[in-house]
Formats: C-alpha cells, structure tokens, sequence
C-alpha cells in the first residue's frame, strides 16, 4: 500500500487557496491558532476535527518553514479586525445614559 506524504495542499479554488491539510479544509493556521493561541495539543487537534496525525505535524511544520508569512497573516488579521472594531462601534462598547423621563413633565 502506498501513501502520499503530501500532507499540506493548496488549491485556489478550495479555502481561498491557503496552504492547508490534504483531504480537508482545515488550514495550516488553524493548526497554529489552535496549537499555539489556545494552547490545544496536536494530538487533541487531530481526534476533536478528525485529522490526521501526520497531517496536523505537518501543518506545524509547514509553520516553521513559512513563519514570517503566516505571522505576518495573523498580524494582518488582528488590524483588520481592530480596524472593524472602531468603524463598527457597538452601543454596548460605550453605552448613552437612558434619558430620564421629565418630572415635571404632567
């Protein structure tokens, strides 16, 4: 029996292109925002998305090999999610007092 060991694919037609684990839709940075962000061990990344193994190493491998690009892509993705957070303000970010009704008001 033969097996690939092409782990990470890329495809511009399937997860806008961006490298990610053969067979699934799960890409390498979700591996890392996983792994690295919320702390969630390989293993457990594997059996929780049902990936494989060889598959989610490869993905951190993948990370080190590429790492400027990828945390560059994180960081981009913090700005514009700052960015969205300031021109989108919620009225729960900073709440008006409730107008109170006149009491000399009949």
């Amino acid at each position: 029996m033969q097996q690939s060991i092409e782990h990470i694919v890329s495809d511009p037609n399937i997860a806008f292109g961006k490298p990610r684990i053969a067979g699934t839709r799960f890409s390498v940075k979700d591996v890392v925002a996983h792994h690295f962000y919320n702390r969630i061990p390989l293993e457990t990344i594997a059996v929780k998305w049902k990936l494989p193994l060889a598959g989610v190493y490869a993905a951190i491998a993948y990370y080190y090999d590429h790492r400027e690009e990828i945390d560059k892509s994180f960081a981009e993705d913090d700005e514009y999610i700052r960015k969205m957070k300031m021109s989108a303000r919620s009225i729960l970010d900073d709440p008006q007092p409730i107008a109170q009704p006149d009491a000399n008001r009949d």
